[in-house]
């Protein structure tokens, strides 16, 4: 239990360990709940369970990184990224069971596939300057852009939306990764721009599930 109150601090916003002492990085996780809501209101009303699921998880999302930035504890810190790991994991799954067609018990095989293939890349980004901050999150950009590319023939319009989704979550990453390194410039930091440009992603990334969805059928 004492391991979990200990106290984290990360951001160039935290100048102490007050509730409010990142109020920019907490209030925009308003982000993730409005992206939520908007995604929520477009597929409610169709029978898409997994997408509902990454709904929830969207939401999820956005209170667990509220209160990872506002008691700033190793409980916070757990509550912020177990949502963001089932979101990846949901959403892998749902490529390989509908993007590619494949039946369930091989879709959660490719799944499970996903955590010897991060146990091997962030390693790798951990090595590389300027990436090493965020290296447990730059293999998912690397494998939505290899899913976009694998896809380009058999959905093209899926692939597009997949490639946008790579972009927009580097841009994302970047402004995450730069936070500490210009906090003389900027006391406020750019961990907020994360939050803001990672809920326009995770919804578009549900968007192109579900358009996927309305041309092929999940």
């Amino acid at each position: 239990m004492e391991a979990l109150l200990q106290k984290v601090d990360g951001y160039c916003e935290r100048t102490d360990f007050t509730y409010w002492s990142e109020p920019v990085n907490a209030l925009t996780n308003a982000a993730f709940l409005l992206a939520a809501w908007i995604m929520w209101r477009r597929v409610r009303g169709e029978p898409l369970p997994l997408a509902k699921a990454m709904v929830a998880l969207l939401a999820a999302i956005g209170v667990g990184s509220f209160l990872f930035h506002t008691h700033a504890t190793v409980w916070g810190a757990i509550a912020d990224t177990t949502p963001i790991g089932l979101f990846i994991l949901l959403y892998v799954y749902a490529a390989n069971r509908d993007y590619w067609g494949l039946s369930v018990p091989w879709a959660m095989l490719l799944t499970a596939g996903f955590i010897p293939y991060a146990a091997v890349t962030i390693p790798i980004f951990q090595r590389l300057p300027g990436f090493e901050i965020s290296a447990a999150y730059w293999p998912v950009p690397l494998l939505i852009a290899a899913y976009a590319l694998a896809l380009r023939r058999r959905a093209p319009q899926t692939a597009l939306g997949l490639a946008a989704g790579a972009a927009l979550l580097v841009l994302s990453l970047g402004f995450r990764s730069v936070d500490m390194a210009i906090c003389n410039a900027l006391p406020m930091g750019t961990h907020f721009l994360w939050h803001v440009l990672n809920a326009v992603m995770l919804g578009w990334m549900i968007e192109v599930y579900r358009r996927h969805c309305a041309r092929s059928g999940c």
